[in-house]
């Protein structure tokens, strides 16, 4: 099975940013995506939102973007477009990796055979997915250094995964961590942490395997939390959750565009990339999921550990350089804000316990936030 790499023709970005739609009074989520696109499809000029497996999302997705900046005015755009629609219907958008308190049972599936036969398969654990996120693109140039810069990304999931986590409650409760949608959603088939190719052929062969067997009927079906997106010649960043401002969201987004561009520069140079065994990525995973900026991160094979913030500020540093060629040093900037301000779940957390409890206010507070930082962008 051949998988043919479109490659970049230079370090484009694009990003998707899945949010949920939620009654403006009560905060709970509605099932209404399909309302929403029906009056975007109607207008005119053609919108980039697109739907999901639930009927309580809309997706925003940016075109093909040299900078994060760019990406961010895509994504405004779309937005104020969507806002148009919800204001207009009583919705509110909110942006977290899940939402509080809303009960499975009672959200409606996407009419579409790809996400019937995905619920059909999946059962318990598919109808769980309230989950929304981030999803970064990063363009290649060559196929052949896409895993190895993958494989070297991954030492970063840990980082990514603390800075964006905001969902540490679920139906109701605190589940004790700091992002449950990272551990929610690797229950799906082919979810969930990369394997560590070295050559596209094994890629290739791995692809088949799952066709074959049908675990998969197209490739996008594997949906590892970073992956190769051959089509679009990108390498794809899945693993943030959805983020509650516009600040968070770009500069998110800068980092992993700073980091794949700067791995990629270092192996097109002749720099044999660092790598991290399967077991401590699996830990790293688990341990920024739990516990946030508060993780304490396996660094290097030689098991060094450190603080996953105190990293996050010598890479950032590092990164200058490659952040002033790509014209994000802004917002990359804003990384040590998040670091300073709170990661969402800690908001969220603190936000709960002065509200005596009272998981309406944390969706109410956070849609606020996004509304705010959206407006912002119109000053």
């Amino acid at each position: 099975m051949q998988i043919p790499f479109r490659a970049s023709a230079g370090p484009s970005l694009g990003v998707e940013w899945e949010l949920a739609l939620v009654d403006a009074q009560s905060g709970d989520l509605v099932s209404r995506a399909e309302e929403v696109l029906e009056r975007l499809d109607a207008a005119e000029p053609p919108h980039r939102v697109h739907r999901e497996l639930l009927l309580n999302t809309v997706e925003l997705v940016s075109d093909v973007c040299e900078t994060t900046a760019q990406a961010m005015a895509d994504l405004d755009e779309s937005m104020r477009r969507v806002r148009v629609v919800t204001d207009d219907l009583g919705i509110e958008l909110y942006s977290a990796g899940m939402h509080p308190f809303a009960s499975w049972q009672d959200q409606l599936v996407t009419d579409a055979d790809r996400y019937a036969t995905l619920i059909d398969r999946t059962q318990w654990w598919g109808r769980q997915m309230m989950i929304f996120g981030v999803h970064v693109h990063v363009g290649l140039t060559d196929r052949d250094r896409v895993l190895p810069v993958l494989n070297s990304l991954l030492r970063y999931y840990p980082h990514l995964q603390a800075l964006s986590a905001s969902s540490p409650y679920y139906d109701g409760h605190d589940t004790g961590y700091a992002s449950n949608r990272a551990l929610l959603f690797q229950q799906l088939p082919t979810a969930g942490l990369p394997f560590q190719f070295q050559k596209w052929a094994e890629y290739e062969a791995y692809a088949r395997d799952m066709t074959v067997t049908g675990v998969i009927d197209v490739l996008n079906e594997i949906r590892w939390d970073i992956r190769p997106s051959p089509s679009l010649g990108t390498i794809e960043v899945r693993v943030c959750d959805a983020m509650a401002t516009f600040e968070e969201v770009a500069a998110v987004t800068a980092l992993t565009h700073c980091l794949i561009v700067d791995l990629d520069t270092r192996l097109a140079a002749g720099e044999l990339l660092p790598t991290l065994p399967p077991w401590h990525h699996q830990e790293n995973k688990w341990r920024s999921a739990r516990y946030g900026m508060d993780a304490i991160i396996v660094l290097d094979e030689d098991n060094h550990e450190v603080l996953v913030t105190d990293d996050l500020l010598r890479v950032c540093e590092r990164l200058v350089p490659v952040a002033e060629r790509l014209g994000c040093e802004q917002e990359l900037s804003g990384i040590a804000r998040i670091i300073s301000d709170g990661a969402g779940y800690e908001r969220q957390r603190a936000l709960t316990r002065a509200a005596g409890g009272d998981l309406s206010t944390v969706v109410n507070v956070s849609a606020a936030e996004l509304r705010a930082s959206h407006n912002r962008r119109q000053q």
